[in-house]
């Protein structure tokens, strides 16, 4: 998922509470987040939480298109692909993790031979829509859990924009290197840990100064976080989930699933402002990357 930028507030110093600093949490601080063993879903009020984007999917089907969003044409996408090095591989065989309703198949050449999977029944139907191409495939099934097929000796595998949306990341990274051959690329693009964390990062102007700045109010500790995907529609509104893990995080667990990085870029926002803010509004934007592109090789 690519949620648009943020918007900005104006800069405004937090009064003080009353009676001086914040009273402590009767129970003491609040744990950090730690997946179900297994990976299974945390269960909720009505049982297992469903993490899949079915609900979302016809939101999810709109906003995306059949070319990508702004983001996903300007700079993930080509982001990814010069991550992959396509062209330093005589046969390319793709495994896509969590991939949609597939937009990145579609901006695959045509030699690539291509396995897309997803737990969304109706993405899938899309991407098939979408995409006839008799190499590409699409298969229903957890790509944090075990895929319904026994196909291996991928070149290459990916996950763009999806690995912050699965709740067991690490078993993701698992799937992709047991299906890779020796010396197979893994890429991944997701929304940058450090800066794109929903309900806790902010951009915030300070008119005084003359500039806009990133605000991050929580970044080590591990989160689920709930997203509405239309919040105009309140309690009605498609649910969707975000887990944030950080950096150490995530080279611990590419580590440890045997795949080794070689090569990792910060992708900044290309959208220009214009009017009396532009000045501090564009250096932000060129200061702060919005998504984080990393490439491990299997050893």
């Amino acid at each position: 998922m690519t949620p648009p930028d943020e918007p900005k507030r104006p800069f405004k110093p937090r009064p003080p509470r009353a009676g001086g600093t914040r009273s402590p949490r009767p129970d003491g601080p609040r744990p950090p987040w730690k997946p179900r063993p297994g990976g299974a879903p945390r269960p909720g009020p009505g049982g297992p939480r469903d993490t899949s984007w079915q609900k979302a999917s016809g939101w999810y089907d709109k906003s995306v298109g059949e070319e990508g969003n702004f983001y996903h044409q300007t700079v993930v996408i080509p982001g990814l692909l010069r991550l992959l090095r396509l062209g330093e591989t005589e046969r390319v065989k793709l495994l896509d993790l969590a991939c949609g309703q597939g937009v990145l198949a579609r901006s695959l050449p045509a030699t690539v031979e291509y396995w897309g999977v997803d737990l969304s029944q109706d993405l899938l139907a899309s991407a098939r829509k979408l995409d006839q191409k008799s190499t590409h495939r699409y298969v229903h099934g957890d790509a944090c859990g075990e895929l319904p097929f026994a196909e291996t000796a991928f070149s290459h595998a990916a996950c763009m924009l999806a690995l912050q949306n699965v709740e067991s990341p690490e078993r993701l990274m698992r799937n992709a290197a047991a299906r890779l051959v020796p010396g197979g690329r893994f890429v991944m693009a997701l929304n940058h840990p450090c800066f794109r964390i929903p309900k806790q990062t902010s951009w915030v102007r300070d008119d005084v100064n003359r500039i806009q700045y990133r605000r991050v109010d929580r970044y080590l500790s591990r989160q689920r976080i709930a997203i509405r995907t239309n919040p105009s529609m309140g309690g009605a509104s498609p649910e969707t989930w975000t887990f944030h893990a950080p950096l150490s995080d995530l080279f611990a667990w590419l580590h440890a699933a045997g795949l080794f990085v070689d090569g990792l870029e910060e992708w900044v926002s290309n959208k220009r402002s214009a009017g009396p803010a532009a000045l501090m509004e564009n250096r932000a934007r060129a200061e702060f990357p919005l998504f984080l592109g990393l490439s491990a090789v299997k050893r």
